[in-house]
């Protein structure tokens, strides 16, 4: 597929009804509708079960990718295993692709950095990024290093929306044009950074256009649908693989929950414009493909579900078994040699809960 370095339609193979115009490009056969179908019910069977976590004080404060699972599963299928994935915060199906196991990734929320202690194909990954887009400087580094190296990889970064209007962005954006960097810029349109809308938050008309200061090619994909989003980042990745620069890759959602649990997002938005938004999910379209097309059915789909929660129940009772880290790790991996004041607050920490354990 050749995209255009000026778009201003977005791409979709597969509609909120779950139509194709048309076929599916090459890149997609049945085998990863299934997994990708499968895939996003875990991601919001998991999602789910976390708020509930957080709500009930089980879990820290915790960032919702619901109406957004698409976007993390097309990049995780479609990135490989020799890439660099560097993520934000609402990439848990991509993470959960490249065999970060969702107990693992709950053990992340819950405030365990062992949590970024990562294996498998993920062992060169980035843990998640809180700050706004420093990970995309971060992304141009591991891009360059791979360059210079002569490697056959590609290192992949994701943001929001609002991430594009920082300068971090536009210098790492900058530097992957001029250096010609094999490095792929998916940025999660979701329509809100945090309580501020898209539409004043930038004059650009897309996203997606903003690569052309940078003159990279850039475009947009529907990131409701998993088909665009993996046939996007396939693109990129293998352009990316065989020395042809940069890509920018605007994918549209909509952030059906809060930002984070610590938000409340009807102080700044309509009912009706979420209820609006339920109707172009990602999840709904692609099960009435596969049942129109006949690769799923009732049976299957109650199995899948019985799967998925058991799944996660199982990973939930491996992260509160988990026992709590010692608090003499607050201080001791902070410095090389440890300050006197710090010495002293260690001191003044473990005789506190010594005294707490003891009443």
């Amino acid at each position: 597929m050749q995209y255009t370095k000026t778009p201003y339609q977005q791409k979709q193979f597969i509609d909120v009804n779950g139509a194709v115009a048309g076929s599916l490009p090459v890149t997609i056969n049945d085998d990863l509708l299934l997994r990708s179908y499968r895939t996003m019910v875990m991601i919001r069977t998991f999602d789910q079960r976390v708020v509930a976590l957080q709500r009930t004080g089980q879990m820290g404060t915790y960032a919702s990718c619901l109406g957004q699972e698409a976007i993390g599963t097309g990049i995780g299928l479609a990135l490989g295993k020799e890439d660099v994935f560097l993520p934000y915060y609402r990439d848990q199906a991509t993470q959960y692709l490249r065999d970060i196991p969702l107990h693992q990734q709950m053990q992340y929320w819950g405030g365990n950095e062992w949590a970024n202690h990562f294996t498998g194909t993920s062992i060169q990954d980035f843990p998640n990024c809180v700050p706004i887009a420093t990970q995309v400087t971060h992304a141009a580094g591991v891009a360059s290093a791979m360059k210079i190296r002569g490697e056959k990889r590609c290192s992949l970064v994701t943001c929001g929306e609002g991430a594009t209007s920082r300068g971090d962005f536009y210098e790492a954006m900058n530097l992957a044009g001029v250096w010609q960097l094999p490095m792929i810029m998916v940025v999660n349109n979701n329509q809100w950074a945090i309580s501020v809308p898209r539409n004043i938050q930038t004059g650009a008309e897309t996203i997606a256009q903003k690569a052309v200061a940078a003159g990279i090619e850039g475009f947009q994909v529907d990131g409701n649908d998993v088909c665009a989003v993996y046939d996007a980042v396939h693109y990129a990745v293998k352009k990316a693989h065989s020395g042809k620069g940069a890509t920018l890759i605007e994918a549209v959602s909509y952030r059906l929950g809060d930002h984070t649990t610590a938000d409340d997002a009807t102080r700044y938005r309509s009912h009706e414009e979420v209820n609006d938004a339920w109707k172009r999910e990602p999840i709904k379209r692609i099960q009435t493909y596969l049942h129109e097309r006949g690769l799923w059915d009732e049976e299957q789909e109650q199995t899948l579900q019985e799967q998925c929660k058991q799944e996660v129940e199982k990973a939930v009772q491996t992260y509160l078994s988990q026992p709590p880290q010692p608090v003499e790790d607050l201080f001791d991996y902070l410095f090389e040699e440890t300050p006197t004041h710090l010495v002293r607050q260690k001191q003044q920490a473990v005789e506190k809960l010594a005294k707490l354990g003891g009443e």
